[in-house]
Formats: structure tokens, C-alpha cells, sequence
């Protein structure tokens, strides 16, 4: 739960860059990939990325410009990160313009549940990032894309810092 407009911010900015980094890796092609055919594609999951800012935050207030949940995928990968990138730049700008430390302790309902701050509802959109991040990952292998690293080198990062990658066992 965050506790400071500023701690959010931080926060903010090293998970959607690395949101973004993940996201401008995409092709149009690999946007079909599924695990399987009733599963989210790669590039359902993307554009659920873009859409769940404005679905989650839209909840407590907060007053940004995003593409809302029902908005129809895009046809392109570089719509969709496009999409983002302006999407988290101005829920940033709106959490530093229209929030205060106080504001994070104020409480709102979220998906029907009572009782959740600000703050918390911050950390929850962080880690659906991350969550979603994940995801997308495992389908980006499998599509044959290079995944970014995030929290530490990819396995094609390994040998751009000197470093054998480590076995896989």
C-alpha cells in the first residue's frame, strides 16, 4: 500500500517503463499467440493492460485520459504500446496533480468491496502489471520474441553484460 504520491511515482515509473519494454517488443503476429484457444492472446492481454488503468483507477476518482475497458483491440502491436505509453503518462500526471499523501488514505469501493484506500488500490494496478507482465512472457517465448528483462537479465541480456546465462536445470 503506498503511503506518498512520491513512493507511488517511483514506483510508477520503473514498472510501466518496464510495462512499455515488454509491450514494444511485440509484433503484429505474435499478437494471436494463446496457450490455448479459449485462453486471453498475447495481445488480449497487452490491450488489458492499457485498458485496466482507467478500469481500476476510474474507481477512485481519479480523472485521466485512457481507452476504456470495452474498447475494441487494436489491430497493431505499436497501436497497443502506443496506447500505454500515453495511457501511464497520464495516470502519473494525474496522481501527482490531483492526489496528495492524504488522498492515498481515503478509502473507496473497488469491485464491490468496501473499505479499500487509495493507496492500496495504487499497489494492486502495480502488481496486476506485474502479473499480467508475467503472462505475457511465457507467450512471448512462445511466439519467439526476445523478452526484455525486468528484475534482473534475460536469458539473451546474459552475454550483453558479460556473463554466461546460468544452466538451466
Amino acid at each position: 500500500m503506498f503511503l506518498s504520491t512520491a513512493g507511488f511515482n517511483k514506483a510508477w515509473e520503473f514498472e510501466s517503463s518496464s510495462t512499455q519494454k515488454v509491450l514494444d517488443v511485440l509484433t503484429d503476429e505474435s499478437l494471436k499467440q494463446a496457450v490455448k484457444p479459449s485462453d486471453r492472446t498475447l495481445g488480449g492481454l497487452a490491450w488489458h493492460l492499457v485498458t485496466a488503468l482507467s478500469s481500476i483507477m476510474g474507481q477512485t476518482g481519479l480523472l485521466f485520459d485512457a481507452p476504456a475497458h470495452n474498447t475494441a483491440l487494436p489491430a497493431t502491436a505499436k497501436e497497443i504500446a502506443d496506447a500505454y505509453r500515453q495511457a501511464s503518462q497520464a495516470l502519473a500526471k494525474a496522481v501527482q496533480t490531483q492526489w496528495t499523501d492524504e488522498t492515498l488514505q481515503e478509502t473507496c469501493n473497488m469491485f464491490g468491496q468496501t473499505g479499500w484506500t487509495k493507496g492500496r488500490a495504487l499497489s494492486i494496478l502495480i502488481n496486476h502489471q506485474i502479473h499480467h507482465r508475467g503472462q505475457m512472457t511465457i507467450l512471448m517465448r512462445q511466439a519467439d520474441l526476445i523478452v526484455p528483462g525486468i528484475y534482473g537479465p534475460a536469458k539473451e541480456e546474459w552475454s550483453q553484460i558479460g556473463m554466461e546465462a546460468p544452466e538451466i536445470v
